[in-house]
């Protein structure tokens, strides 16, 4: 049988290689010259087309209006919303200079412009997270967004709130400052947040290039008032200086159990190693808190076949109704969602399907939840362009039940 590597056209198997190559000189990504993308975010139309299919509740791809861009993310807004009804879903993606805000009132079928996060030149790698309660003076329900703003020193990851909905945005902090965008190693960005809150604590992940020791890492600092930062924390670090273990994400499993994928650089030929060609393709890590992955074991993860996923992973948990709900893992380079119901057992990964098409950092709000027992194992997905393409931003929701 032929694998899935094998399969892969050309598009694909150039992605697979040093995503240095493909970010270049970083702002040049923001501002679309890269990827081929419109330089400024485009507003939606108010007639989308597409529609659910009849007899479920899946459908898409959609388009999210007329937007074209990639790093897409999306916040559905729980804390209001009652129990069993369609809540809303506010998403915004990486296209240009600031941040545009989508809203849908149907799960991701229509969409309208909504707001703006007034960030100041170009900025890079969005993320949305609604707080579960209330914390450091915010109210439960709240929006909290990251980006990692360009100028000034160079890279900086900073903290906007919302107490409106996400109508309009205050920015709270800075939590970490690199040197200028730049994906060479040797460089010193930061890269990419990710937002959790844990206990009494505000977790954010990101890369971390200026450790001298490791051309990338994976680090997080933590908040109590969302205002000042604790010391840098290592998650991950390569066994040698190349291999940029980036792009960190976080979900919860059933119970105490918390996993962390992330990808990690190979060199394409082990015994000739060059920096220029390596593949990133996912791991990930378990723990039993979210602060402790430093402690665990980096599994890479692969499917029957033994293929490897690659590049800008996402993953979350679905309730399915199952004892162990399912984990989805995207990544860049397949269409297809990664499944594991077994908690993260290695040799537990199978494929899924999809109708949603592939994309750079594709994300999944799975829309499970107290009360809603119709929604076990309905998973909703945003995504933009694939490396070097440009593609509109879709939207869409698929089952992973078993």
């Amino acid at each position: 049988m032929q694998d899935h590597a094998s399969q892969e056209d050309e598009t694909t198997r150039s992605s697979r290689l040093s995503r240095r190559a493909f970010l270049g000189a970083g702002a040049a990504v923001v501002a679309g010259a890269s990827l081929g993308l419109s330089a400024m975010p485009a507003f939606a139309d108010t007639g989308v087309p597409g529609s659910p299919s009849t007899g479920d509740r899946t459908f898409g791809p959609v388009p999210v209006g007329t937007a074209r861009g990639s790093y897409a993310r999306a916040v559905r807004l729980t804390a209001s919303a009652p129990a069993g009804q369609a809540q809303t879903i506010l998403a915004t993606y990486q296209g240009g200079r600031g941040f545009t805000v989508y809203r849908s009132d149907d799960n991701g079928q229509t969409w309208a412009p909504y707001s703006s996060i007034p960030t100041t030149g170009f900025a890079l790698q969005p993320f949305l997270y609604e707080l579960p309660r209330a914390f450091a003076g915010l109210p439960k329900g709240a929006l909290l967004f990251s980006c990692n703003q360009l100028g000034g020193v160079g890279t900086n990851i900073q903290l906007y709130a919302s107490t409106d909905a996400g109508l309009t945005w205050k920015f709270l902090s800075t939590v970490a400052q690199g040197g200028p965008a730049n994906t060479t190693n040797g460089a010193t960005p930061v890269w990419e947040p990710f937002l959790l809150l844990h206990n009494d604590v505000l977790i954010c992940y990101y890369s971390d290039q200026r450790d001298p020791n490791f051309g990338q890492k994976l680090s997080h600092q933590t908040s109590t008032d969302l205002v000042t930062w604790g010391p840098v924390v290592d998650d991950v670090t390569g066994t040698t200086y190349a291999e940029r273990p980036g792009m960190t994400s976080v979900a919860r499993l059933r119970g105490d159990l918390w996993i962390m994928t992330f990808e990690y650089g190979q060199p394409v030929d082990p015994v000739n190693p060059n920096q220029a060609d390596y593949t990133y393709h996912v791991h990930y890590r378990l723990a039993a808190d979210p602060e402790s992955f430093r402690f665990s074991e980096t599994i890479p993860l692969l499917d029957p076949n033994g293929y490897a996923p690659n590049a800008a992973p996402i993953v979350s948990w679905s309730d399915t109704g199952d004892t162990n709900g399912a984990i989805v893992v995207t990544d860049n380079d397949d269409a297809d969602f990664f499944i594991n119901r077994d908690l993260g057992d290695p040799a537990k990964w199978t494929r899924l399907s999809s109708p949603m098409p592939r994309g750079y950092s594709r994300f999944t709000i799975p829309l499970d939840g107290p009360g809603s027992p119709q929604d076990r194992g309905l998973v909703f997905v945003i995504t933009g362009a694939p490396y070097g393409t440009s593609t509109p931003i879709t939207s869409g929701i698929v089952s992973v039940t078993g």
